[in-house]
């Protein structure tokens, strides 16, 4: 099965692979669709309804169901769906739908990939640098433990959620997923509007870090996740050149070639945002050490790269 090159370029559509994918309506995951079908390798969609076509499979994560057979002749499963994290204020209500979209999605996809006869040869489930909490300055990668509060205890019981699928033999791949930077959506999809009005600025002091992507890296490494066999378990799939809050600013600036005078005060964001707030102000420092000994070339591995890209 190839679904991607190590130096993340457009593959050769042969052989021709049958890959499933939840959250395939989000940001990521419709350019991953779009990805996989321009070189004529079959997707099938995963959706919250009945099922309208051969392209599409019923699941319900609320209600832990997946039609198992429609995912039947699949070689990989790519599973990204999962209530965003920053789409609304962090109330307890939404907390609990954050770790339930995960958690109990994540376990029905798991269980449905171990009852197939024949399973998927690999299961890449989307989780997230949210693993590792706030490591200040200090620069981690896989080998590192799970950090404290919300998000890591999310993400820990996220990654635990597909042990059925561990224990049915099939290798799970968890992409912890960094900052994805695109115009169309996500979190940077926030930031252009604001920055090309010329009301950009850092948010709180700007001295913490940020590990991104460009959306074009997070496609290809996933499609390299399917195909690498050796990689398995954790694998973080973010820039190999982590920056500050205060440098992503400065360089959207000049990407933009806007003025960046409007810096947002960490009370601002704690009344806008609510608990939210404390993972925008965290400091991330994540290194991609697993992925780029597996082969991978990131394409723009800078952040002024990853933001012209996306511009």
């Amino acid at each position: 099965m190839t679904v991607s090159r190590k130096d993340s370029s457009p593959s050769s559509p042969p052989p021709r692979s049958r890959v499933a994918v939840t959250g395939a309506g989000g940001l990521i995951g419709s350019a991953l669709v779009r990805s996989l079908r321009a070189d004529g390798h079959e997707v099938v969609r995963l959706v919250r309804r009945a099922a309208r076509g051969a392209d599409e499979v019923e699941w319900d994560p609320r209600r832990q169901y997946v039609d198992a057979a429609g995912l039947a002749g699949c070689d990989a499963v790519v599973h990204l769906a999962g209530a965003g994290v920053g789409d609304r204020r962090w109330t307890e209500a939404y907390k609990r739908e954050i770790r339930d979209s995960r958690v109990l999605g994540t376990a029905a996809i798991a269980e449905a990939v171990a009852s197939l006869d024949v399973p998927p040869k690999v299961l890449v489930c989307g989780t997230a640098l949210g693993y590792y909490g706030d490591t200040g300055t200090r620069a981690v990668d896989e080998s590192a433990s799970a950090g404290e509060g919300f998000l890591p205890s999310v993400c820990v019981e996220w990654e635990e959620a597909a042990a059925a699928a561990e224990e049915a033999g099939v290798r799970v791949a968890y992409a912890r997923t960094g900052l994805v930077v695109a115009a169309e959506g996500g979190a940077w999809g926030r930031l252009f509007p604001l920055f090309r009005a010329g009301l950009g600025g850092r948010l709180g002091h700007g001295r913490q870090y940020w590990s991104f992507i460009a959306l074009h890296d997070e496609v290809a490494a996933l499609r390299h996740l399917v195909d690498t066999p050796s990689l398995s378990g954790p694998v973080n799939l973010t820039a190999p050149e982590p920056v500050t809050n205060r440098e992503v600013t400065a360089a959207m600036g000049r990407v933009l070639r806007r003025p960046t005078l409007f810096p947002v005060p960490a009370q601002a964001l704690r009344l806008v945002l609510g608990d939210f707030a404390q993972d925008v102000l965290g400091s991330q420092r994540v290194l991609p050490t697993r992925l780029q000994e597996s082969g991978f070339r990131f394409a723009f591995p800078t952040v002024d790269s990853a933001i012209r890209a996306a511009a």
